[in-house]
């Protein structure tokens, strides 16, 4: 059997994370060595982006796995032509290079006049899907959409929300806090002055007739 190298890749640290793509990937390459009758000495993975004619630069465990591959005079495999790069002139220059490359979904012995013309495919596919981001962001931004700046945790009206409820909250404890603590000088437990609070009917700060001894507590030491 010939041996090859795998090299499969994943553009976010998030898919890198979750290993979203890297399986389907291996897969592909496992079925098409199997057929192929390559065998699979090493895995190369990846988490980087493959934009730009420098991406080499960015890639340093494909670079290492093409040099392996050269030195050893064997291939490297991937699954799919854009798991190497979108850009036409990346592939044009591993290709006038004769860096060993197959590309499990075009087949091993794929004509090199097809293979610009699937690269120049996978280029275009890349900026139509930048152009279609951009013009679904301007359409938000239109609509009064703020985009960008959240980091997390309540929204401005949830914000405003919980304010006035703990300004509710507060206040209510202000007009609660003497009965509770006439209640208290006579000797009763946080127990007993919650019951005695639903004896009075004296409401919660949401307005029930129902005391809890956390609740009495709570005010205690407000």
């Amino acid at each position: 059997m010939t041996k090859a190298i795998a090299y499969i890749r994943v553009s976010t640290e998030q898919q890198g994370k979750s290993g979203l793509g890297l399986e389907a990937q291996r897969q592909a390459i496992m079925r098409f060595a199997e057929i192929e009758g390559f065998d699979v000495v090493e895995w190369a993975e990846e988490v980087e982006t493959g934009k730009g004619v420098d991406a080499l630069a960015k890639r340093p465990v494909l670079a290492q796995a093409l040099n392996k591959a050269r030195n050893a005079d064997c291939p490297v495999i991937v699954a799919k032509l854009d798991r190497l790069s979108r850009d036409v002139a990346f592939i044009a220059g591993l290709m006038s290079e004769r860096v060993p490359f197959i590309v499990a979904e075009l087949g091993k012995s794929v004509d090199p006049f097809l293979m610009h013309i699937y690269a120049a495919v996978a280029e275009q596919e890349r900026r139509t899907i930048s152009e279609r981001t951009k013009q679904a962001l301007q359409a938000a931004k239109a609509r009064g959409r703020k985009l960008g700046g959240y980091r997390g945790g309540p929204v401005p009206d949830q914000r405003k929300a919980a304010q006035a409820a703990s300004d509710k909250a507060r206040e209510h404890a202000e007009k609660v806090r003497p009965i509770i603590e006439g209640l208290k000088a006579q000797g009763m437990s946080i127990r007993q002055i919650a019951a005695e609070l639903e004896r009075q009917g004296v409401k919660t700060s949401r307005g029930k007739a129902q005391w809890g001894a956390t609740s009495v507590a709570r005010i205690c030491k407000a």
